[in-house]
């Protein structure tokens, strides 16, 4: 057998750290010998404590012994009472296997009572049954004289009595003689139909009976109600459901509710699609729409159950039908007026105080949670749809005044003034407050709508632009033709620089953010033409009347001091004075172009009618015509407020020194000089110019003509060219057989 230390393990572990703390509390008790007088003292405490610990043990041993014997007891009872149950069990299945044969009899009796029960209520409902026509005819009569709650009570006891009959064959699966039953209740289908059928009558007519007579109406909708209850309740036994069930009548309620407010409102023939039909339209709907919300809000309300929402109901059909009704509309062919009245409606007045948003539906009605009106797809594309017949209407009003303008010029009268005296017309202010305009309209509707309306302006004004400068072609071809025709043609072109001015400065004002004022490239580009072409057909009329000046330019007579120069300065005070007539910035650009074009033309005269001076004295007296020339034409223009820096005959003055040089060594020095600022020069022009001088070696040419070969010149950004526009007559090359090509 196993000892007691190995049967119980941890009492000897535990009776070790008892020794092992007992000789550590005693070593620190008693380290000094004086504490040993003590001994004694704590022997007697230690056992003391040792008794009181040994008594508590054994009084708690005893305590769970007797608990113990106390439940093996109650087991031991227990035991025997299941014993003896099991005992009375057997007895009684015993005693039943031995009645079995005696509840034969008692099938017999249950059924032949079940049978009793079923003839006696079948006995009982003999009187209704066989009244049913009588009953019939009874709800026929209440129906024709509108006591429909009366008619609706006895059509739900008959109701009831069949499907009481049909419920119980079905039980027994008689399905056969549920057809007999439903033969002789056929009459009940005619009269729901005759109910029902008054019943959609008063729903059509609701809005009209709650302020007139609501007692119909809420007459109606307690009906609906009873019969909304006997549908859930057989649909929620769902053992049996007779014909005809369920009824929904509550859904058909919402659906001839919705069906009246679409038909009386949106179901009318096609109005008017210009905008005055498409406004009476709307208006009539607006008007209409409000008035019969607030009868839902105020009266209809009072009349039906809080759960049928009616409010919401209502105010969801008419907003589905509005959606689906201008759809409608929008498949018509609108004018620009009844597109533009479709939009601000749907967009703006649809939402306003004055209709869903009017204080009398505040704040029950409430349409935001609902989709939008119109989707954003179906805005963009009906925007679209009206900046394309806007842009068909602004075409058609810039074609009729740009054909009016073409008139003016061909009258035989001024263009019109301003207060300070300059020529214009009215077709900017024609233009430019036809496009504003209809930017401005579209402002109303939609931001987007706007800035579409803008590019489509710009469009339309730059491709007006563009006629405008056929236009201009037009009239200066037939000018050509004859110069009297028309009779103020460079006063109308002066007007045509002042509204293409006007133009430009009003242009920025189109834009719809007024912190966005750049002018397109594109547009600006055409603007610069129109400018371009005026300018160009004014200098060309200076131009004509100064080629037969030009002519006799140079000549011995011009040398010998005739007053050529004088006379173009005439014609060149003419047309300045003319010039005057437009503002200031085109008035310069005019004055810039002359001068250029009088330097140009003049150099033009002396480089290719070349004057070959025989003699120094001769040299001289090209100089001082030259000087005289040159500071005689840069005086008038520097009058007439041209800076000199601004002038073009310096080039003049710089040609005159190359002819004066004195030593013909230095001129390659010079024309370094010379094609260094006026960088378009070529070899052919500095040619001539040595021609013209008359005392140049070929030795002398060809370090000139060599030195400009090894400084090619580049054209500074904002060069104007002088030079480049002038062809010189190249001399025949030396041994050619013919004109042409050489051998």
């Amino acid at each position: 057998a196993s000892s007691p230390d190995e049967e119980w393990p941890e009492a000897e572990k535990a009776e070790k750290l008892a020794r092992g703390a007992a000789l550590k509390w005693a070593s620190g008790v008693f380290y000094r010998p004086e504490k040993l007088e003590g001994l004694g003292h704590y022997r007697r405490r230690e056992t003391q404590r040792n008794s009181s610990i040994q008594s508590r043990l054994k009084s708690t041993v005893q305590s769970y012994l007797e608990g113990v014997n106390a439940g093996l007891e109650q087991l031991r009872s227990a035991a025997q009472e299941v014993q003896s149950v099991c005992q009375d069990l057997g007895a009684a299945r015993w005693a039943l296997l031995d009645s079995a044969d005696h509840f034969q009899g008692l099938q017999q009796m249950r059924e032949l009572m079940e049978e009793h029960v079923q003839l006696a209520s079948v006995v009982q409902v003999l009187p209704q049954i066989f009244s049913v026509h009588e009953v019939f005819s009874h709800i026929l009569q209440l129906l024709h004289g509108q006591h429909l709650l009366e008619a609706h009570v006895e059509l739900m006891m008959v109701e009831q009595l069949r499907d009481d009959i049909l419920s119980q064959l079905h039980l027994r699966g008689l399905s056969s003689a549920q057809a007999t039953v439903l033969s002789y209740f056929s009459g009940l289908q005619d009269l729901n139909e005759s109910l029902a059928r008054q019943l959609w009558d008063i729903v059509g007519s609701s809005l009209r009976l709650v302020r007139e007579d609501p007692v119909l109406f809420v007459t109606a909708v307690r009906i609906i109600e009873r019969e909304e209850k006997i549908d859930d309740t057989l649909l929620l036994e769902a053992t049996f459901l007779p014909p005809g069930r369920p009824k929904g009548w509550r859904q058909k309620f919402y659906q001839v509710l919705q069906d009246t407010i679409t038909g009386a409102h949106f179901h009318a023939p096609c109005m008017d699609a210009e905008g005055p039909g498409l406004a009476k339209h709307l208006a009539a709907l607006q008007k209409g729409i409000v008035s019969e919300l607030r009868v839902v809000k105020d009266l209809m309300v009072q009349c039906v159950p809080a759960h049928y929402n009616i409010l919401s109901v209502c105010t969801a059909t008419y907003h589905q039908a509005l959606t689906s009704h201008l759809q409608e509309i929008l498949r018509e062919d609108l004018d620009k007026q009844g597109i533009f009245l479709l939009l601000e409606w749907a967009l703006h007045v649809y939402h306003s105080p004055e209709m869903m948003g009017h204080p009398d539906l505040l704040p029950e009605v409430d349409v935001s949670a609902l989709d939008p009106l119109m989707s954003s797809e179906l805005v963009d594309q009906t925007e679209r749809r009206y900046v394309m017949k806007v842009k068909a209407s602004v075409f058609e009003w810039m074609q009729r005044t740009l054909e009016v303008e073409f008139k003016e010029w061909f009258m035989e009268e001024e263009p019109e003034t301003d207060h300070q005296g300059f020529f214009q017309s009215a077709l900017p202010a024609i233009v430019m407050q036809m496009l504003n305009e209809n930017i401005q309209v579209a402002s109303l509707i939609t931001d987007s709508l706007q800035q579409k309306i803008y590019n489509m302006a710009l469009e339309e004004l730059e491709a007006f632009l563009s006629r405008l400068r056929e236009a201009l072609v037009q009239c200066g071809k037939e000018h050509q033709q004859d110069r009297a025709v028309p009779k103020f043609y460079i006063s109308h072109l002066l007007a045509v620089l002042n509204n293409n001015l006007a133009l430009s400065n009003s242009v920025s004002s189109l834009h719809p953010d007024t912190a966005c004022r750049e002018v397109p490239a594109s547009l600006q580009a055409a603007l610069d033409r129109i400018q371009k072409k005026a300018t160009q057909l004014l200098l060309e009329e200076l131009l004509l009347d100064l080629q037969p000046l030009c002519l006799q330019l140079p000549s011995r007579k011009w040398l010998s001091g005739s007053q050529l120069v004088g006379s173009m300065c005439e014609v060149i005070d003419k047309y300045a004075k003319d010039f005057s007539r437009v503002r200031k910035p085109v008035f310069t650009l005019l004055l810039a172009e002359s001068e250029l074009l009088v330097a140009n033309q003049y150099l033009r005269a002396l480089l290719q009618r070349k004057m070959v001076c025989k003699s120094r004295e001769e040299r001289g007296q090209l100089c001082h015509r030259l000087l005289q020339d040159a500071t005689q034409l840069r005086e008038l223009f520097c009058g007439l407020g041209l800076d000199q820096s601004q002038q073009s005959l310096e080039a003049v003055f710089a040609l005159r020194e190359l002819i004066c040089l004195k030593d013909p060594a230095l001129l390659s020095l010079e024309v370094l000089g010379f094609i260094t600022k006026y960088p378009d020069v070529s070899d052919e022009h500095i040619s001539t110019l040595l021609d013209i001088r008359g005392d140049v070696s070929k030795e002398v040419r060809h370090v000139v003509l060599e030195m400009m070969a090894q400084h090619p010149q580049d054209l500074p950004e904002g060069y104007r060219p002088i030079f480049s526009t002038i062809l010189v007559p190249v001399p025949e090359l030396p041994f050619c057989l013919r004109k042409g090509k050489c051998a």
